[in-house]
């Protein structure tokens, strides 16, 4: 962890000379999960043509090893720092609703850089920020990413113990981040719908903890208009009252929204996840009908 911390001292653009040979290798030399990525890349854009494919693998690449540098200096960046690399728009929808007493649910997905995103949020709430993660198996690698997750006051949460204890904390104003993308182990699945022209499996915990305590529900829009640099942009994504009780509303809402997102930043998402993984092998879904169609971009 010393060497770590002192390798995050140096200044991003010295890491990002890391970052290029690691794309060099990753890439060109081992081919990092190429074929999940060139899959996903296909199922996902089937209307594309194949140089344009390879363009956004190459440039999902770039971003991946960006974001492993970008990760590391995390460790030790200064919040002035912070606040010129991540910007967010819209924030009052966050924080004068926590200031208000309110409790927010903010469903993200996996886009770069999510880290420093966290992080520049939490900066600003401190113990009003909860995030729910999934514990990392390798020991030195959950000990690095709960250091960096917590170090400006966020509070960590493992998603096993998070509606546990919820229940006793659900009187205390926060930010509730929850990457609602990821995907569900075999037991938590619940419900399956097409996501980017596939079959997919989501965690539906947050949209049913805001229609049970009539919570708001956050999106954040992710892009990058430069190297090191990225913008969150906020939009009420669900609010009270849930009127209508359909189910899965929510959930649908937040794909559809992901999907947007990802064709307008296709280089930004997390391409080389087997997001798809065991589609046969799912358990029947709740509600094995949608209405969602697989689109065509």
């Amino acid at each position: 962890m010393i060497l770590i911390r002192l390798i995050s001292m140096l200044p991003l653009g010295v890491l990002y000379v890391f970052s290029d040979l690691l794309y060099l290798v990753a890439y060109y030399l081992i081919g990092y999960r190429k074929k999940v990525v060139q899959e996903n890349l296909a199922n996902a854009f089937p209307n594309k043509s194949c140089a344009e494919r390879k363009q956004i693998e190459k440039d999902f690449y770039r971003n991946f090893t960006d974001s492993l540098a970008e990760t590391i200096k995390l460790l030790t960046m200064g919040k002035k720092e912070l606040n010129k690399r991540f910007l967010y728009k819209n924030a009052y929808l966050i924080f004068d609703r926590v200031n208000k007493g309110e409790i927010v649910i903010g469903m993200c997905g996996h886009f770069f850089n999510w880290e420093g995103h966290l992080l520049t949020v939490s900066s600003e709430v401190q113990e009003k920020c909860e995030t729910i993660y999934t514990k990392i198996n390798h020991p030195f690698f959950e000990k690095l990413m709960f250091s960096i997750r917590s170090r400006l006051g966020a509070k960590i949460t493992e998603r096993k113990s998070f509606q546990r204890n919820f229940l006793k904390t659900r009187h205390l104003p926060r930010l509730i981040v929850l990457a609602a993308d990821q995907r569900p182990n075999q037991m938590d699945i619940r419900y399956r719908t097409i996501f980017m022209n596939r079959q997919a499996a989501f965690f539906e915990g947050g949209e049913k903890l805001a229609k049970k305590f009539g919570l708001t529900v956050i999106y954040a829009y992710t892009s990058k208009p430069k190297r090191g640099h990225y913008i969150f942009e906020y939009h009420i994504l669900s609010g009270p009252p849930y009127t209508d009780h359909s189910p899965h509303s929510i959930t649908e809402k937040f794909i559809s929204l992901v999907e947007r997102n990802i064709e307008d930043q296709p280089a930004l998402y997390l391409w080389s996840h087997n997001r798809w993984k065991n589609q046969a092998k799912t358990s029947k879904p709740e509600n094995p009908t949608t209405s969602r169609k697989p689109r065509s971009k």
